[in-house]
């Protein structure tokens, strides 16, 4: 596990650039952490990294958003309006986890909303505010059987 100290937005911009260079497709990131925590702040900056030139927000209400990035196609969920896994099944979100594309990329923000589908090794980070602008992030593969 990755510890992480984030003190800035500066900070925040230099670690999505960092992470995103990992990527190969085919990744499925969790986020978690409190509201405000700064999960979709963190997702658009490594969206940007990632090429993505269209504003990035928080698709709370439109639970998917998508993106096309330079080598990518990103998915960004948001399941926090979600009680169960059972919910997001209705609406396909399997598919975009277990389609096996190593040319998209998956993000889902309160993903431990829906921990009872997955299944796999995924990428966690979770992010926990210290201070209005300070930030911890704990950075994991997580498996899930």
């Amino acid at each position: 596990m990755e510890r992480v100290i984030l003190n800035s937005l500066k900070d925040t911009e230099k670690f999505a650039k960092k992470i995103a260079k990992t990527f190969v497709g085919g990744e499925v990131v969790l986020l978690s952490g409190d509201l405000g925590a700064g999960k979709t702040t963190l997702t658009k900056y490594i969206l940007k990294s990632l090429g993505v030139k269209d504003d990035v927000s928080s698709p709370t209400f439109t639970i998917m958003k998508e993106y096309k990035g330079k080598k990518f196609d990103i998915y960004h969920f948001d399941m926090y309006r979600l009680s169960s896994g059972v919910e997001a099944q209705e609406f396909g979100l399997e598919d975009y986890i277990y389609s096996g594309s190593d040319k998209s990329i998956v993000f889902i923000e309160w993903a431990e909303n829906i921990k009872d589908i997955l299944k796999g090794e995924f990428l966690k980070i979770e992010i926990k505010l210290l201070d209005n602008n300070v930030r911890e992030l704990f950075v994991k593969r997580e498996s899930f059987v």
